[in-house]
């Protein structure tokens, strides 16, 4: 097999696993419900614990993290080289955000891409953990948390001696993250935004 056929099937492999919609499964399975008609529509683990519980929640970020590591490591095995696992991990971040078995309507990856980023630089998420957590504590913003921690990684990444191969992934992983976040960096402009606890009245 020609290592060109090789990539295609391994990036490709990555993109089909991304796409596979666990928040909407799950939602299926607890609710019988379309989770894109529930709470914000988002495709998202964190829509899930709004609408299902906590432990669906749970068990949707477990999954969708899963995602993204997984899809890092084929590229590692077969491809045999640190940059191609992390052009994995970007792609399975595409499959989560487009996925194919929703007609292309999925979710913002940030669970996803934090599973391919644990993988690719375990200090570089750590810090990026820290960070949301700390802001998230700070504002009880979720959203806004999320699109600065995921926006820091590549910068972990690259502080920590990251593989140029992987912080360039990095970057576009988290800038299609930022992307995916467009409606909710309107709300924070405009100071609409939910927090945490706060009901949508308010």
């Amino acid at each position: 097999m020609s290592v060109l056929i090789r990539e295609l099937l391994v990036f490709v492999s990555a993109y089909l696993l991304g796409s596979i919609p666990f928040p909407y499964l799950v939602t299926r399975l607890k609710t019988g419900k379309d989770i894109r008609d529930l709470g914000s529509g988002n495709v998202g683990a964190t829509n899930v614990m709004r609408t299902s519980g906590k432990v669906w929640g749970l068990i949707t970020l477990i999954l969708d993290v899963a995602k993204g590591a997984v899809a890092v490591l084929l590229g590692r095995y077969f491809l045999e080289e640190e940059s191609a696992g992390a052009m994995a991990g970007f792609f399975a971040v595409v499959g989560h955000s487009y996925p194919i078995f929703l007609r292309f309507r999925g979710g913002k990856s940030v669970a996803t891409g934090g599973g391919a980023f644990l993988m690719l630089s375990p200090f570089g998420i750590l810090s990026s953990i820290g960070l949301f957590s700390l802001l998230l504590i700070s504002f009880r913003i979720v959203s806004l948390s999320s699109i600065i921690a995921s926006a820091a990684f590549p910068v972990f990444a690259w502080a920590y001696g990251g593989a140029g191969g992987v912080v360039l992934w990095g970057v576009l992983s988290a800038a299609l993250i930022v992307f995916r976040h467009k409606p909710n960096i309107i709300r924070l402009l405009q100071r609409t935004e939910r927090k945490i606890g706060e009901s949508k009245s308010g």
